[in-house]
């Protein structure tokens, strides 16, 4: 269930101490268990919640801003298409596409990390999840999405979209739709990938394919939404239902009816 958690949360810093090389065999083995139980959780907990994309944006945007309103708009044109809204569940671009989907009945979630500074789960989620460690987080946000929208954003937005970029492009994951929103913001970036690295050979022309540019969240959606159904086999069919023998009665608990299913 959302916020429940087991083994018990460690103090803030500890998911740091397992980046600073060796320790006692039995500190690693409890880590070790650790993140296991919240992997698991993370599936058991997602398994349920239909056809995802994640939006990726910074926190610091405020509803005042142009990019606040334009995820807000990605949201709900995503919400209207049957998708699953997925953020990191925090304030800025998050709450942004999360409020969206919610503006028009959609389905919306967040798997929010746990932070020294703590980050706050918006108020516009059905469901929410919390993590400890980034690389947990980072993997749910992959596993369960179909596509992928960028919003304007910093050094986390840019390891997300990067990591994922590198998963489709040695197919560790599929050629899911990856969609950069907004040009003024992220044209310099791919001006870039189109110079300098293709010239010297650490990125091929082929490659740059494997994402889009755009400023109309309808067209990256109806994009989405097509390759989606063609090709990954998505329709608006019955969901996956939870089994009681392993626990997962309860998991749809407080979700609307309705959405895009996997066939």
């Amino acid at each position: 269930m959302p916020g429940s958690h087991w083994p018990p949360p460690p103090p803030a810093a500890a998911p740091e101490k397992i980046l600073t090389g060796p320790r006692p065999r039995g500190s690693e083995l409890w880590s070790a268990t650790r993140i296991f139980a919240e992997v698991l959780e993370g599936f058991r907990g997602l398994h349920f919640v239909g056809p995802c994309v994640t939006v990726f944006g910074s926190a610091r945007f405020t509803e005042a801003t142009p990019e606040y309103r334009l995820a807000r708009e990605v949201g709900a044109e995503l919400g209207r298409a049957g998708f699953t809204v997925m953020t990191g569940g925090g304030p800025g671009i998050m709450e942004a596409a999360n409020r969206g989907a919610r503006d028009v009945g959609g389905r919306s979630i967040g798997c929010n990390i746990r932070l020294p500074k703590e980050q706050q789960p918006n108020p516009y989620l059905d469901r929410w999840f919390e993590f400890d460690h980034f690389f947990v987080r980072k993997l749910m946000l992959v596993k369960y999405s179909y596509a992928f929208i960028v919003m304007p954003g910093g050094f986390g937005t840019l390891d997300e979209t990067f990591e994922t970029l590198t998963l489709i492009q040695t197919r560790k994951i599929k050629d899911f739709p990856l969609v950069f929103m907004g040009t003024s913001f992220w044209g310099p970036l791919i001006q870039f990938l189109r110079g300098t690295p293709i010239a010297r050979g650490t990125l091929d022309e082929a490659e740059l394919s494997l994402f889009q540019l755009t400023d109309s969240p309808q067209e990256a959606v109806a994009g989405i939404r097509e390759r989606a159904m063609a090709q990954f086999g998505l329709s608006y069919g019955p969901r996956a239902k939870p089994r009681w023998y392993l626990g997962e009665i309860g998991a749809l608990r407080n979700w609307r009816g309705g959405g895009a299913g996997v066939r």
